[in-house]
């Protein structure tokens, strides 16, 4: 089998894995069983094209979580948005391991509020071992929205079947994000040892002088140097110090800018290239934006 598969649509998914073809061509919730997981793969790339939300149940032991283990037996939940790989190598299902994949093409999204909104859902850009790990009740609580969904698409589907769907859809993800806001806040400890590491790296950074090499750092390159999607590192700062990754790179910056700006006599323009800006123009509107005076204004009136 060749060693990249790409699947453009619900139908493909089905054929893809041997079963019935879908009821609804757009939406579709494929039940998680033994026999599915012992499939022979091989080592694939799959490529979706597809929303992807799965819950698998039946875990046992310690699950990977960036650099760090945790035991979760509960049930574990992953977000895919369209475009993103996946990759089994030889993988062995974990014995008496269940659950289910809700599908969702994009088309089915476009002409709803939903289809304007789901990037508001950071979690379908989060790593894999960036997972949310739900209780029992969590887990009953997400499943029976995904079986509502799916007696929906199975029925006589008439006028308002769209409708139905995606505002069950839309609970489902309002239900996801309450969970992942638990998921930070019991982990409040891991994650202000990340807000601090987060902080002296970029001290670090800054410190080194790789701003004037690669330029003002990255909320993609925090994230790796921290074994984390930047959009989970984004959302982990959100929640534990009420602002953003971005935020706080524009804090740290502007910091930097006012020291200078009050301690030297360089020219705006020398500044915003010491600090990494390849144009002051730039600098320049990112300082007024964060303090309501241009840099010129902030000296003067300093």
């Amino acid at each position: 089998m060749k060693d990249l598969v790409r699947l453009e649509s619900v139908t493909q998914v089905h054929d893809f894995l041997g079963i019935p073809k879908p009821l609804h061509p757009l939406v579709s919730v494929i039940p998680i069983d033994g026999k599915m997981l012992n499939a022979e793969f091989g080592n694939i790339t799959f490529v979706l094209d597809l929303f992807q939300i799965s819950l698998k149940s039946g875990l046992s032991g310690q699950l990977l979580y960036g650099r760090n283990t945790y035991d979760f037996e509960e049930g574990t939940m992953a977000f895919m948005k369209p475009g993103q790989t996946m990759k089994i190598e030889g993988a062995a299902p974990t014995e008496g391991e269940h659950g289910w994949t809700l599908l969702i093409h994009p088309d089915f999204l476009r002409k709803s509020a939903l289809g304007t909104s789901m990037d508001r859902h950071s979690f379908f850009s989060y790593q894999s071992n960036e997972a949310l790990h739900v209780s029992d009740e969590e887990k009953n609580t997400v499943t029976d929205l995904v079986e509502k969904i799916k007696r929906e698409y199975s029925g006589n589907l008439d006028r308002h079947s769209q409708g139905v769907i995606l505002s069950t859809i839309e609970l489902l993800l309002s239900y996801c994000t309450r969970f992942y806001d638990r998921q930070f806040f019991t982990r409040t400890n891991l994650n202000q040892d990340h807000a601090t590491r987060f902080e002296d790296m970029l001290k670090a950074y800054f410190e080194s002088d790789q701003h004037l090499v690669h330029g003002l750092p990255t909320v993609k390159g925090c994230g790796q140097e921290l074994s984390m999607s930047g959009a989970y590192l984004s959302d982990l700062l959100k929640q534990e110090t009420g602002m953003s990754a971005q935020e706080h790179i524009h804090r740290h910056v502007i910091d930097k800018a006012k020291t200078k700006l009050l301690s030297s006599n360089q020219s705006v323009s020398q500044i915003a290239f010491d600090l990494g800006f390849e144009y002051p123009q730039h600098f320049s509107r990112l300082f007024k934006s964060k303090t309501g005076l241009t840099p010129v204004q902030f000296r003067t009136v300093n």
